[in-house]
């Protein structure tokens, strides 16, 4: 027997029981669909995680207070012997290839204008923000290079703060108070949006001093380096730590590399991937175990068949390969309508909901594929087997 014959004869199999072909391979689509969907879902959303992080650059480290135990939280808690202040921030900025150095200090309060009032986010930071996080003023100008010591009371507004407080009005020139303290209006930053939860437009930016002394803080909470491209970031977290160390007597702070920050959410988000997969996996195997039921009652059902291909001399293998072939194609059928199905899907779930969004990875696609053809040769082992070993003459009485 040709494989030509081998081909037409299990396509006109699957071609003559079509409500039995069309169930079966609805299930492998239903299986597919809802591999190729939730990996799109996952793979878009880690997508969207990673650049929501990278938007601020990648060429950072973040230096805080207290050494982080096993657990990830911060010894600053409970183990902090010298706080991070403002001089461990100018000693950083003299290191070579830092580029910026931002000191942090966070906290909330009020903030008024007039007779309105909002509480939001305090950032106490230095000049260099716009450098360092990438965030730049729409109106006016950033906190100016003042001595940090003595800086003066300048702020500059999130664009949500900016729109609650003055609404149309420009708010250059414009004193509010934060606290019991009166700062003046010299900027308002561009609109950033939101990064995982936490709204970045809905905060203002004074002078780092003043914040230590607004929220009576003797530690900064965390040092923004920014370094220039191509500097090995390991190398140069070991002459931080060195320099600090010597400067602490000891190491209690931490520093994390935006390397290994993205390292590990991109672990953790690979794994949520794959987590998704599997939920549409499962679907997979429930196809695989109706296409194994569907192909042991057609074999029952084509006794007489195999009986008369076995006495015009088809040979056990031939038979084998006939009833696999079949499995096969069923699979396959069901994998490319499920391929359709799943990615257009994921197409119509992210035109429909922007703020979800989604990305098809052509190399879960391709391997969803493979797995479909994989359970259709499974699943049609064991029903072409013991077809293939049916007795001719046994089978030839069968109707």
């Amino acid at each position: 027997m040709l494989v030509s014959d081998f081909i037409r004869l299990s396509i006109n199999s699957v071609a003559f029981h079509r409500m039995r072909s069309m169930l079966t391979a609805l299930g492998i689509a239903v299986g597919i669909a809802a591999v190729v969907l939730l990996t799109s879902i996952g793979e878009g959303i880690n997508k969207y995680v990673l650049s929501e992080f990278t938007q601020f650059g990648t060429n950072l480290i973040a230096i805080s207070p207290g050494k982080a135990s096993t657990f990830g939280i911060s010894g600053a808690i409970v183990n902090n012997v010298r706080p991070l202040s403002l001089d461990d921030a100018e000693a950083l900025s003299k290191i070579p290839r830092i580029q910026a150095v931002v000191p942090v200090v966070q906290g909330t309060a009020a903030i008024e204008y007039g007779k309105r009032t909002r509480h939001t986010f305090i950032y106490g930071t230095g000049s260099a923000v716009p450098k360092v996080w990438q965030m730049k003023p729409a109106l006016g100008q950033f906190l100016p290079d003042d001595d940090p010591r003595f800086a003066r009371p300048f702020v500059v507004l999130g664009s949500k703060v900016r729109d609650e407080l003055f609404g149309d009005k420009n708010p250059l020139g414009r004193r509010i108070r934060i606290g019991t303290e009166s700062f003046r209006v010299i900027g308002v930053m561009e609109s950033k949006g939101q990064l995982l939860g936490f709204d970045l437009d809905d905060a203002v930016y004074i002078p780092t001093h003043k914040a230590m002394a607004m929220f009576d803080q003797e530690s900064l909470m965390e040092v923004d380096l920014l370094y220039a491209p191509g500097t090995d970031s390991e190398e140069l977290s070991e002459k931080i730590k060195k320099s600090l160390t010597q400067r602490h007597g000891n190491e209690d702070f931490t520093i994390i590399t935006q390397d290994q920050m993205l390292e590990t959410l991109g672990s953790v988000l690979n794994i949520l991937t794959l987590a998704v997969g599997a939920l549409g996996g499962i679907s997979l195997l429930v196809g695989g175990v109706g296409i194994l039921t569907i192909m042991t009652i057609a074999v029952n059902e084509r006794t007489a068949e195999v009986g008369l291909l076995m006495a015009i001399g088809a040979r056990k293998q031939q038979i084998l390969w006939l009833f696999i072939g079949e499995a096969v194609i069923l699979a396959s059928l069901g994998g490319l309508a499920g391929l359709t199905i799943g990615a257009g899907g994921a197409w119509l779930l992210g035109a429909a909901v922007p703020a979800l969004p989604t990305h098809t990875p052509w190399s879960y696609v391709l391997l969803a594929e493979s797995i479909a053809a994989l359970i259709g040769l499974a699943a049609g082992v064991v029903p072409a087997w013991r077809a293939a070993r049916l007795n001719p003459i046994e089978a030839l009485r069968a109707e």
